[in-house]
């Protein structure tokens, strides 16, 4: 084999890599002075997927909250676990006679963990039901979720939101992410207030009057205690009609109401009453419900971060590796078991519930970063890439950097708590490279920091972010020409 020409050689031995620099670009560091946050408050990573080492690497090992971007790591485990064709299935079983139309004893929907079993599915689950004969049930329907074993969650111990969707707990039967709502309708005179679907509890108390303004903060107009649902306050004109979602009751509650309205929409007749209840011996299997496939579950997570579906991918890995029912130790256990077997071990990995929608959660840049690169290598990538929201044009991202060069140029997931503004994901340049892009900034004032995440996106977009990348370039074109002749 011939030597290569020496300038190539030389080059060839210092890796063709591009410099690796620790200091943040400039626009990215004049944005967080301005917004009065210190870089020791950051982590930043951008790799060039063709490179060995990274463009740029600052304070790659800070063990960080990642908020929502704890939803990357749970998400593509699951995918590379179970496959993106994977679903999660509800079973419908009968415990008593079916006889022209009539079931003399039980019907019992047995909860596997799918996580979108929303408002239209969980119609066409029972739609089904009314398909294979079912049209009137003369005993009690029973809720099983013993799939999953968890502690009762207390929906305001995280921030004081209990009726906010997002801290809406998990279960095995979760229908609708556990999500009612409030419609509210109003005229000059009078404005209107019922639960969809009817709740015979909590108690309604609509106190509110025809007002004038901006139609925001109806919310902070509204409380839950002592079994009575209160709404209190002016409600704008500008409003019409709203449907607001809430997290108001337990899982099975907000299962059983559902279940009720939308049989009586189909033309079933219920006799008992939808209660918790197991499956008993004696009882068959009439039909088996699918979860969409899992690389939508997935996208649905990823582009709006969805909270209790992520939670939900963490339990079924626990189910499925350590057996059911689930647990959160087995959700841990399971996930730190595919992160070891694939060698992507974080050594500063805290974990609570996979979302994070957590105050203790921690990982750092540098193991963020390189997820993200093994995951490009993965047969799954593409479903995992594509879950990610495409910035200024969909999801979470819908709104950042609309106009500029970077928009639909860079798939990144935030996370945001208080005190916490980070993104990561992948981003493209003109040229066609892909990149990784990993940013976190933990600090009071991160709020604040929307310019300088717009400013690392809009570097790592850049076709050329460092002077000397296009030397490597064509140094990198000249060797590989050069190797090929040989």
């Amino acid at each position: 084999m011939k030597q290569l020409p020496g300038r190539l050689g030389f080059l060839l031995a210092a890796g063709l890599a591009l410099p690796v620099h620790a200091e943040l670009p400039a626009p990215v560091a004049q944005a967080l002075q301005q917004a009065g946050i210190p870089d020791t408050h950051v982590a930043a990573v951008v790799h060039d997927l063709d490179a060995p080492e990274p463009m740029l690497l600052h304070g790659g090992e800070r063990s960080l909250n990642p908020a929502s971007l704890m939803k990357l790591v749970t998400t593509l485990a699951a995918l590379d676990s179970f496959g993106p064709a994977h679903t999660f299935k509800t079973r419908v079983l009968l415990d008593g006679t079916l006889k022209d139309g009539i079931l003399d004893g039980h019907l019992i929907l047995q909860g596997g963990g799918d996580p979108a079993l929303t408002i239209e599915r969980f119609w066409l689950l029972l739609r089904e039901v009314r398909a294979r004969g079912v049209r009137e049930i003369r005993g009690d329907v029973l809720l099983d979720g013993g799939y999953y074993r968890l502690d009762p969650i207390d929906p305001a111990a995280f921030d004081q939101a209990p009726l906010r969707p997002y801290n809406a707990p998990p279960a095995a039967l979760l229908v609708n992410f556990n999500s009612v709502a409030v419609r509210l309708s109003g005229d000059a005179t009078s404005v209107s207030a019922r639960f969809d679907p009817p709740l015979a509890a909590p108690a309604l108390a609509n106190q509110l009057t025809p007002g004038e303004g901006a139609c925001n903060g109806l919310r902070e107009q509204m409380t839950l205690e002592g079994g009575k649902f209160t709404l209190n306050g002016r409600y704008p004109m500008a409003c019409g009609d709203q449907a607001i979602a809430l997290n108001l009751l337990p899982p099975d509650a907000s299962s059983a109401a559902w279940f009720r309205q939308i049989w009586s929409e189909l033309g079933g007749k219920l006799g008992g009453s939808v209660v918790s209840g197991s499956v008993a011996p004696t009882a068959r299997l009439l039909l088996e419900f699918d979860s969409p496939p899992l690389a939508q579950l997935v996208r649905d997570t990823n582009k709006y971060s969805n909270n209790v579906m992520a939670k939900m991918l963490l339990l079924n890995l626990g189910a499925a590796r350590f057996g059911a029912p689930a647990t959160w130790d087995k959700g841990e256990r399971a996930l730190r078991a595919w992160l070891s077997a694939r060698d992507l071990e974080c050594g500063k990995l805290v974990l609570e519930n996979g979302a994070g929608l957590s105050r203790l959660e921690r990982i750092s840049a540098a193991s963020l970063a390189r997820l993200l690169r093994w995951a490009t290598r993965q047969p799954a990538w593409f479903e995992f890439a594509a879950s990610l929201p495409a910035v200024g044009l969909e999801g979470t991202q819908k709104n950042r950097l609309n106009g500029s060069a970077a928009q639909g140029q860079a798939w990144l997931k935030s996370g945001s708590l208080k005190g916490v503004r980070n993104l990561a994901g992948y981003a493209r340049t003109p040229d066609g490279r892909r990149r990784v892009v990993v940013f976190l900034i933990n600090h009071n004032h991160a709020e604040a920091a929307g310019r300088a995440q717009d400013a690392l996106v809009e570097w790592a977009t850049e076709t050329l972010a460092d002077p000397g990348a296009e030397a490597a370039s064509a140094a990198s074109e000249s060797v590989g020409k050069a190797a090929n002749k040989q």
